[in-house]
């Protein structure tokens, strides 16, 4: 319980928009109640003073009542289980949006750690799970506490000294439930990790379908389906087992319970202290009295379930962003475009080894910095700092002499624009991946920019041209077309610096030339930062910066650092093709 009333309390303040609606709910359900215990008296008067005396007139007073009851109850029940699966959802719809808006300020290695399908199962099943927990299970015990005490108040005062003796088996219930408590939880977590490792799988699958095909890997990723499948199935049948055998031990208690009531309502018939009216609507209070005992027990286990989802939730909602907006933000200003770096350094969370040791250089407004290097030796880094999707661990990086821990990130990613090495693509329009650069960019802007991205000439070819539909792999559009889509989304931002990464990855020689034009018209005027393995751009680089290992070990223009003969020669050297024996 202790675990169950941590996650109920964390998890309560999200319920703060609809604690109105709450409270509607609960006098529903007192309503409700009250209404079913004026129904079951209704039925004994009806039973001793009509059926009994076979009087037709005392039959319509108590039947008009017990009519009137009924609909009352009706409106009521029908309200109440309205607004509760109202603001069951509405839970549900604010406690996903918390969690996805913490989850996309987490950090890189974050999503490295985590499987996306577990992930996803996160947002949805154990999202749902704590909806159980804390709005359902609110009015669940709230029903099930007035229920169980209107049921027995009204029997205490038909027959005090019956009612306590069936009272005494009450406590079995709950008995039962705290037993079955613990490996109850303990099936709900292993079957919501191997929920989450199924997605996984599939997602997966789905995304290499082409490494699955190529390398010929079904039958491989079926095992690996069935493996978690079967991991599933082993925690859900035991979960489902255990709840069985909870109720039909409960089922079995409340039968004997019955029993006992109706065998000593018999005796006392017999020995004419009661009335058959009054034991039928005894033994139909003890009957509605035991329902809402079992289901505090069946909702305990519930609960308890449901706290496995909990921690699972928790362990994302506890990690930690890796950067923060700061507490006394820099005002903004119309940015020039000068980047400074120096004495970075950086360690990833969880990494034994440092990425950048002592790294310096500037890029001036308008210059042109190419960030090469060795494959490992921190190039990528550099962006990832110049993001702030990283804070340096040493150093300083700044944007016109402030450093970018001042400034709010959403001024610094307005300024500071990164064209990927992958090209990111989103399900909609081409019109709307341009413009999804600049939220609210007119029809005649997003044009403007893929006219300047060469991309213009081949989405007007496309049957429905800028409305045509894409999605992350599709394969109606060629790699160089994708990232002439992206170079014009990066166009159409227009921000002051500019930082692209690998721009010519992936492409033939041919895309990459068509690729390298836009590149430059997207360059002009702005702080350009190429983080690249080709060198292609470099001879027009202001300034070449060469990491190795992540320290800087050479800087200078092009033909400076080929005469110098060191590590960036090296790079720029060809290598001689492998001549081969015919």
């Amino acid at each position: 319980m202790k675990e169950v009333r941590a996650a109920f309390g964390r998890y309560w303040p999200l319920t703060r928009g609809d604690r109105g609606r709450l409270a509607v709910i609960l006098g529903c359900v007192m309503a409700s109640a009250l209404a079913e215990t004026a129904s079951i008296l209704l039925f004994a008067r009806l039973t001793d003073h009509a059926l009994q005396a076979g009087s037709l007139s005392a039959f319509w007073g108590p039947a008009g009542a017990w009519l009137a009851v009924a609909v009352l109850g009706a409106l009521v029940g029908y309200l109440g289980n309205s607004l509760a699966v109202r603001t069951a959802e509405a839970f549900v719809l604010r406690l996903r949006a918390r969690v996805f808006r913490h989850i996309q300020d987490l950090p890189p290695d974050f999503f490295q750690r985590h499987r996306r399908g577990d992930l996803v199962e996160r947002l949805t099943g154990d999202v749902e799970a704590i909806e159980q927990l804390v709005v359902s299970g609110v009015v669940g015990t709230f029903s099930a506490v007035f229920s169980a005490l209107f049921y027995s108040v009204a029997a205490l005062w038909l027959r005090w000294d019956l009612a306590l003796a069936t009272f005494v088996l009450a406590p079995l219930f709950l008995l039962a439930a705290r037993r079955f408590a613990g490996r109850v939880k303990k099936a709900a977590q292993d079957e919501r990790v191997a929920d989450g490792a199924i997605t996984s799988v599939v997602e997966e699958s789905l995304g290499n379908v082409l490494l699955t095909q190529t390398y010929d890997r079904r039958a491989d990723e079926e095992r690996r389906l069935d493996r978690e499948a079967r991991a599933w199935l082993r925690a859900s049948v035991r979960g489902a087992r255990l709840t069985e055998l909870y109720e039909q031990f409960v089922e079995v208690a409340e039968t004997l319970c019955v029993l006992a009531v109706i065998g000593l309502g018999v005796w006392e018939i017999s020995a004419g202290r009661m009335t058959l009216g009054q034991l039928l609507a005894f033994a139909a209070f003890i009957g509605y009295l035991y329902p809402p005992v079992r289901s505090l027990g069946q909702l305990g286990l519930t609960l308890t379930a449901a706290t496995a989802g909990a921690q699972r939730l928790g362990e994302i909602l506890d990690a930690r962003p890796a950067v923060t907006e700061p507490v006394a933000p820099a005002r903004e200003w119309p940015v020039r475009g000068q980047v400074t770096v120096r004495g970075a350094g950086f360690r990833y969370p969880g990494s034994g080894r440092t990425a950048l040791t002592d790294v310096s250089f500037t890029a001036g407004p308008g210059e042109l910095v190419v960030v090469t290097g060795p494959s490992g030796a921190g190039k990528s880094t550099v962006a990832k700092l110049l993001l702030r999707l990283y804070d340096p661990t040493a150093g300083v990086l700044s944007l016109d002499g402030v450093p970018l821990t001042a400034l709010p990130l959403r001024f610094l990613r307005e300024n500071v624009a990164l064209l990927p090495q992958e090209t990111l693509i989103l399900r909609g329009t081409i019109r709307e991946n341009i413009a999804c650069g600049r939220p609210g960019a007119t029809d005649a802007e997003t044009e403007a920019a893929a006219r300047s991205a060469a991309a213009h000439d081949f989405i007007t070819e496309l049957p429905d041209g800028y409305d045509t539909v894409v999605a992350p792999g599709t394969a109606a559009l060629s790699g160089g077309q994708l990232k002439r889509i992206a170079i014009a989304r990066a166009m159409l931002r227009a921000a002051p610096v500019l930082i692209l990464d690998e721009p010519t990855a992936g492409l033939d020689s041919v895309s990459a030339r068509k690729v390298v034009q836009p590149l430059r018209r997207l360059m002009a005027g702005r702080t350009t930062i190429v983080i690249t393995h080709d060198l292609s751009l470099a001879p027009d680089a202001d300034r070449v910066v060469v990491l190795d290992g992540g320290r800087l070990v050479e800087t200078g223009t092009h033909d400076e650092l080929l005469a110098h003969g060191g590590t960036y020669a090296t790079l720029a050297t060809p290598v001689p093709e492998a001549t081969v024996p015919v």
